[in-house]
């Protein structure tokens, strides 16, 4: 029993089942001061509020040195050849098209819609100028990466992490020491991270009754639209990009593959951790045919940077949160989800929970309310474990069709 009292998948449940029936209760009520103003609109507005503040206050730092760290791991880019090339390339277009599949699912089914939060803020909203695509991406170089910083621009931040650690990289044994110092950091903002985790429980409670107080049943039936829709495509992606790279790439069957991957699977969705999944996936590549070198290279590259599934919860979030506000989103702020969420990924922690963190960065990028995490933030663990189960996946995935590619793959063994 006490295992499963800390078990923080079981905790954060509860504190979001807990939240909405506190809200509902709360609402049942005739409206009065010390509901209204007390509880609702204070003791736990404070706590929402300085949960989405600690997250927020994580988002520069980890972004910056996290992609650093994951970009720097590939070392000189001489090195890695073709193999590293394709890696690269093979993760980018997983995303892509994972963030692409999320966009267009969450437009065409709306989940969002109906859900109606904040409208004072809603009636005062002024949507922002149309630019050019020249001038879009103009906007995310940084004259001043300081500047950016200290504003928070999340995209220019990204871009200059990108040259540095792309320059650190190259610097070969020079840099070996810096790399570390850049570890250590990241090391210490994933304990901060973790830290907050700890209460995260509180601020789902807080959040999610603040969200049933306020909307009602709208936004419950919203949030499980929205899961609904974060499932499709997930199910999409793994049948039309990772069955269509199998099947080109190796003249492998998604079924056959999707047969090995079930004991990864059980690993990925129970821990929600890319990192804790790496020894299972190493053995499953190892059993599939798949040489040493190979794998060992790939998948830890590929537990950093390649998120597709934490793509597809961003990219259908993103659209949710923008439709529960009735802000409309243009081209440029769909396309600059696309932008942050690949950028977000290279780097990204292969842990639990750092994908909440990512979500507000995604958001803040393209001018949506961070506050609106609030809405899916009690089923966030729920989406981390189906997200990370795609992820590993992926890793998988690309790391058969480099092998394939490399004629290092023994379809003999994999066919077994």
């Amino acid at each position: 029993m006490k295992n499963v009292l800390k078990n923080s998948t079981f905790r954060l449940i509860t504190g979001l089942f807990l939240g909405i029936i506190f809200g509902f209760i709360m609402k049942s009520f005739p409206s009065h001061f010390y509901i209204d103003n007390l509880i609702m609109d204070g003791i736990m507005r404070f706590l929402s509020s300085a949960f989405i503040s600690l997250i927020k206050m994580t988002v520069i730092p980890l972004v910056f040195v996290s992609l650093i760290c994951g970009i720097a791991s590939f070392g000189d880019t001489k090195k890695l050849g073709m193999i590293g090339l394709k890696t690269i390339l093979l993760f980018l277009f997983s995303t892509v098209g994972a963030i692409i599949i999320s966009i267009m699912c969450a437009v065409f089914f709306k989940p969002g819609v109906g859900v109606n939060c904040d409208v004072a803020s809603i009636a005062s909203y002024t949507p922002p100028e149309v630019k050019s695509i020249v001038d879009i991406f103009l906007d995310i170089i940084p004259s001043n990466p300081i500047k950016s910083m200290s504003k928070g621009n999340l995209l220019q931040v990204l871009v200059f992490a990108v040259f540095f650690g792309v320059s650190i990289g190259t610097l070969g044994e020079k840099s070996k020491k810096l790399i570390e110092i850049f570890e250590i950091i990241n090391d210490c903002m994933m304990k901060i991270v973790m830290i907050i985790m700890k209460v995260a429980p509180l601020g789902v409670f807080a959040s999610i009754s603040i969200t049933v107080y306020s909307t009602g049943i709208d936004s419950l039936i919203g949030i499980l639209k929205m899961v609904g829709v974060v499932v499709l495509a997930l199910v999409l992606h793994t049948f039309l990009i990772y069955g269509g790279m199998l099947k080109i790439g190796c003249h492998l069957s998604i079924v056959k593959f999707l047969k090995r991957y079930t004991n990864v699977a059980g690993v990925a969705f129970s821990t929600a951790s890319s990192n804790a999944t790496l020894p299972v996936s190493m053995e499953m590549m190892k059993n599939a045919g798949v040489k040493s070198f190979i794998y060992q290279f790939v998948l830890p590259i590929g537990a950093t940077v390649n998120m597709a599934g934490t793509a597809i919860a961003q990219g259908v979030t993103a659209v949710f949160i923008s439709q529960a506000y009735g802000m409309e989103l243009s081209f440029e702020a769909m396309l600059t989800i696309v932008v942050s969420a690949v950028l977000s990924s290279i780097g990204t922690a292969g842990v639990p929970g750092v994908g909440m963190i990512m979500m507000a960065m995604v958001l803040e990028a393209a001018g949506l309310p961070v506050q609106g995490i609030a809405l899916v933030i009690g089923v966030d663990r729920i989406l981390d474990m189906m997200r990370t189960t795609v992820n590993v996946m992926g890793d998988c995935v690309c790391c058969l069709v480099v092998a394939k590619s490399e004629n290092v793959l023994e379809l003999e063994k994999y066919n077994a």
